[in-house]
């Protein structure tokens, strides 16, 4: 005999299978001005630290590390699990990790979105067909982000959903999800290291911020170095005013491009 929950979470939908089917640094001298290597690899967000440079990058939008929301729709709660992820191989390893974790669940919906080759991929894990995994992959779509993958975690409460209360609370647990997690957006960067005395240093900063330069940090010795963060590609203007106020004998590290947040 099978208990009226049992007996309704398999009107829903049984149980499926998810489907699966370094930059290199150059350091060059012109003039006063060197092009040098940025700090190591280890200073900068871990999971930002593999992507490589294939030309000129446009702008993306990504979340830092994991994030967890829940909701609950008529008893059953849906449980959504976010994370940065930058391969397949990534996403399904989290994807086992969140399952491990929820092995009681009848469901273990995800979606997820890579820049790599444009990969997208998504699954109902058992519930009606895109009900669940196209729900949320179209709620990661909407909110603009990539690298990124969604696991939502059923526990059925014993009341039937119906297949718009299913799409309803995959997308409104995705958006919980989504809204929990930390939004960066990664550009190609450069880190412009500035030398400078210190009768210069005030107006050093004024041409940083004209030229849309965030100060990662500032050293006071027997002179002032700054230390820079520049999108690509903006920092010609800032080394043509440099050279205008320190009269030719300015002394500017300008790093390799590589892909950070800013």
């Amino acid at each position: 005999m099978i208990s009226p929950i049992l007996a309704n979470a398999a009107c829903e939908g049984n149980r499926g299978f998810p489907l699966f089917a370094h930059i290199v640094r150059t350091t060059t001298n012109v003039g006063c001005i060197a092009r040098a290597p940025p700090p190591s690899p280890s200073k900068r967000p871990a999971r930002l630290q593999r992507l490589v440079y294939n030309g000129r990058m446009q702008s993306y939008t990504t979340i830092r590390g994991t994030a967890v929301a829940e909701i609950v729709e008529k008893k059953s709660r849906f449980i959504a699990s976010v994370s940065h992820v930058e391969t397949e191989e990534e996403a399904v390893a989290f994807l086992e990790r969140v399952r491990a974790e929820n092995r009681m669940a009848r469901h273990n919906v995800y979606a997820y979105i890579l820049r790599a080759d444009g990969r997208i991929r998504y699954s109902d894990d058992g519930e009606p067909q895109k009900t669940a995994g196209m729900p949320t992959l179209e709620a990661i779509q909407h909110a603009g982000l990539t690298d990124v993958i969604v696991v939502v975690t059923r526990y059925f409460g014993g009341i039937l959903l119906g297949t718009g209360g299913l799409v309803r609370a995959y997308t409104q647990a995705t958006q919980a999800g989504l809204a929990a997690a930390e939004k960066v957006t990664v550009s190609r960067c450069v880190d412009v290291t500035v030398h400078v005395e210190y009768a210069l240093y005030e107006r050093t900063l004024r041409c940083a911020e004209e030229c849309g330069a965030k100060v990662a940090d500032s050293v006071f010795t027997d002179e002032v170095t700054l230390s820079l963060l520049m999108l690509d590609g903006t920092q010609e203007e800032l080394l043509k005013k440099m050279t205008e106020l320190c009269r030719g004998k300015e002394r500017i590290e300008v790093s390799s491009p590589y892909d950070a947040p800013f």
